[in-house]
C-alpha cells in the first residue's frame, strides 16, 4: 500500500478503527457507506483503496458496491431528483412525471446533467402515498405533481438556490 491515499483522513481513521475489531472484513459495507457519505459516490480508486486497507479482494468490494442499490458509482448532481414509482404514485401518473423530467433535463434515469446540476433517480415508495404522486429533490418533497409542473419545479429549485447564494445588499 502506498503512502499516497485517495481517501480523506477521517475515512482512513474509520477503516483503522475497523481493523482493530474482530473480523474487520465484516465492516466492508460500513466503510463503503462512510466513503460514499464523504464523497457522494464510490470511485474506482476509492474502492481499490478500501480493498487494500481491509485486505479483501477487490472483486468483493466491487460486488458489494454494484449489488446494493444504495451505492452510487457515479457522482450525483447538486440536485438529486427522485420520482416515486410506488403503486400509489404510479397509478396517479408518476411514469408521465418521470418522462417530463427526462425530457426537460435531457437525461435518462441514473444520469446527471452535463453541468452537474441534476441527477435523475427513482424510488419505489417514500411512504407518503396520500400525497401521490411524489417527487423529492434532495430533502424537499413535492406532492401531487403533474408533468406540467416539472419546468416550474426545476425553476423554483434553482431560484431558491440563487437566493441563498446571492449577496445581501449593503
Amino acid at each position: 500500500m502506498t503512502n499516497q491515499s485517495t481517501l480523506h483522513p477521517d475515512v482512513v481513521a474509520f477503516i483503522e478503527e475497523c481493523l482493530g475489531r474482530e473480523h474487520p472484513e465484516s465492516f466492508l459495507m460500513a466503510v463503503l457507506h462512510k466513503v460514499q457519505d464523504y464523497y457522494g459516490f464510490l470511485s474506482q480508486a476509492h474502492m481499490y483503496e478500501v480493498a487494500q486497507r481491509l485486505q479483501v479482494p477487490t472483486s468483493t468490494v466491487s460486488g458489494v458496491s454494484t449489488f446494493y442499490h444504495f451505492f452510487r458509482l457515479k457522482p450525483r448532481g447538486k440536485y438529486a431528483i427522485s420520482v416515486c414509482l410506488g403503486t400509489a404514485c404510479f397509478v396517479k401518473g408518476a411514469d408521465n412525471i418521470l418522462e417530463a423530467f427526462k425530457t426537460e433535463l435531457g437525461i435518462e434515469l441514473g444520469e446527471t446533467t452535463k453541468d452537474g446540476l441534476y441527477s435523475l433517480e427513482n424510488t419505489r415508495c417514500l411512504g407518503v402515498c396520500g400525497l401521490a404522486p411524489v417527487v423529492t429533490i434532495n430533502d424537499k418533497v413535492f406532492s401531487q405533481v403533474t408533468p406540467q409542473q416539472v419546468p416550474e419545479i426545476l425553476n423554483r429549485v434553482l431560484s431558491q438556490d440563487t437566493e441563498k447564494t446571492a449577496p445581501t445588499p449593503a
